[in-house]
């Protein structure tokens, strides 16, 4: 009998665990809340996340809250989260922001491997500082990696002394929030179909207060991307929701369905 039901099955070493699964769109489609009970990484701790999407099965896993790297006495704090789709498989990486506090000296690693027919839509939000709480990001270094091996890497160094990084016009200029919003296909997309995603993602970043600061791009037959700039979270995560749902019903034909733990 062919299976109807999506279901996530896990295992943890520490404190990081799949707290709950959902199921608010019937059973084809598993949500799962990833939860960090620590709240942070200090220094010389790492988080490992690998994550397996069976064929045929369409996964979403986000969290409650922002990853926090604290202040470090010299050490690296690590997240390292590995993704790998097989053939027909669907995946939603949607965690909230990670949160870079002054002092940090952090790595957050994301790799996605993606076989044929396979489709991944994921973002990557990190904010620099806490400048609403007064808190800027004024010392110390994080390094931000997104990488399908073979077809893309997005590697950014941000030193918080490098004034000419953080407020030329020609990096962050001022602002202290970035994020990339990503749809991965690991077979090479019908040109149509891309140029429609590009498309609709563009329509919502011209009607959006951050259409300055947000672009819509495709480096490779199998990524689309949108990348956006503001100068604090809830104004970059809005944009990419509405990216993300548009793209959902494009691409999978999906209706939109945000996670319940969003609205709690």
């Amino acid at each position: 009998m062919e299976a109807t039901r999506c279901v996530a099955r896990h295992v943890h070493t520490g404190p990081l665990r799949i707290l709950r699964s959902l199921y608010p769109e019937g059973d084809e489609i598993c949500h799962n809340v990833l939860v960090h009970p620590p709240g942070g990484l200090v220094a010389g701790d790492t988080l490992d996340i690998t994550v397996r999407v069976a064929s045929g099965a369409h996964g979403l896993v986000t969290t409650p809250g922002a990853t926090r790297f604290y202040r470090s006495d010299g050490a690296l704090a690590l997240q390292c989260t590995a993704i790998t789709l097989d053939a027909g498989a669907r995946m939603e990486w949607l965690p909230l922001e990670a949160i870079c506090y002054s002092g940090c000296l952090a790595e957050n690693r994301l790799t996605l491997n993606l076989a044929p027919s396979a489709e991944l839509l994921g973002w990557d939000v990190t904010a620099l500082g806490l400048p609403a709480a007064g808190k800027p990001f004024d010392t110390g270094k994080f390094c931000q990696h997104i990488e399908v091996p073979g077809v893309w890497l997005e590697r950014a160094q941000i030193k918080a002394l490098d004034a000419l990084l953080m407020n030329s016009p020609l990096g962050l200029a001022g602002h202290r929030c970035m994020g990339t919003l990503f749809f991965i296909a690991g077979s090479k997309l019908e040109r149509k179909r891309r140029q429609e995603a590009l498309d609709k993602a563009r329509e919502v970043i011209a009607a959006h207060p951050l259409c300055a600061t947000a672009g819509a791009t495709s480096p490779d037959g199998q990524v689309v991307v949108v990348r956006v700039l503001a100068p604090v979270v809830e104004p970059a995560m809005a944009l990419l929701k509405q990216v993300w749902l548009a793209w959902r019903s494009h691409f999978w034909q999906q209706t939109a369905s945000s996670p319940r733990i969003w609205s709690t």
